[in-house]
């Protein structure tokens, strides 16, 4: 089962912006999915979004998009995950996750998950 850690996470006045990376303890392979979830303060944990590894097709929450994108990295083992015009409400600890569901949206479709990264939005 594949290891997964994420980094880049930290605090961020509003407006701002981060990318967090989540890398993987092997190779991606084309039949996998790469998803991001966060769970904020007091609230249980929620798609974010998601990427087909094999074409890089992406699906969003619609509280994120057309704010956050998510890609591919360079080296074969890593996706990232670019967050802009960030507000409070999207304080919260970021996990990534894999699995092999196109388009998956919910926890259920994905196997391994990393240890998550904080988020915090604040003035």
């Amino acid at each position: 089962q594949v290891q997964l850690v994420e980094s880049g996470g930290g605090l961020v006045q509003p407006g701002g912006s981060l990318r967090l990376s989540c890398t993987a303890s092997r190779r991606i392979f084309s039949s996998n999915v790469i998803g991001w979830f966060r769970r904020p303060p007091g609230k249980g944990r929620e798609f974010v979004a998601t990427i087909a590894w094999r074409d890089g097709n992406t699906w969003y929450a619609d509280s994120v998009k057309d704010r956050f994108a998510v890609s591919r990295g360079n080296t074969g083992n890593t996706v990232l995950l670019e967050m802009n015009k960030l507000n409070p409400e999207d304080t919260a600890v970021y996990y990534c996750a894999a699995g092999s569901t196109r388009g998956a949206t919910e926890e259920m479709w994905y196997g391994s998950w990393g240890q998550g990264t904080q988020v915090t939005v604040s003035s």
